[in-house]
């Protein structure tokens, strides 16, 4: 398996897009940025073709501490989630 990391990815769009790989950093921070200021304020991000990042909301729940087996309260919270869009589930299969 091949991860890539933000640097893989800059260097893709670099190759790609023919920029310079300062241009390529910016493209793609501003892109991140822009993503998580949009989740931040509650908003969804829809990409056509690509997928959906939206807000979740996690209800309280008993968890257990992993050191001493005991049972704790993991209190409710909002997380970011990505569903995939049809084009990119195709691309996948």
């Amino acid at each position: 398996m091949i991860n890539m990391t933000k640097k893989d990815l800059i260097e893709v769009v670099a190759k790609k897009a023919n920029l310079t790989n300062k241009a390529a950093r910016d493209s793609v921070q501003t892109t991140f940025n822009t993503i998580r200021d949009s989740l931040k304020r509650g908003e969804k991000v829809v990409i056509t073709g690509f997928g959906t990042f939206s807000i979740r909301s996690r209800k309280q729940r008993v968890g257990r501490n992993p050191k001493t087996g005991d049972k704790i309260t993991l209190s409710a919270r909002k997380a970011p989630g990505f569903t995939a869009g049809k084009t990119l589930k195709k691309a996948v299969r």
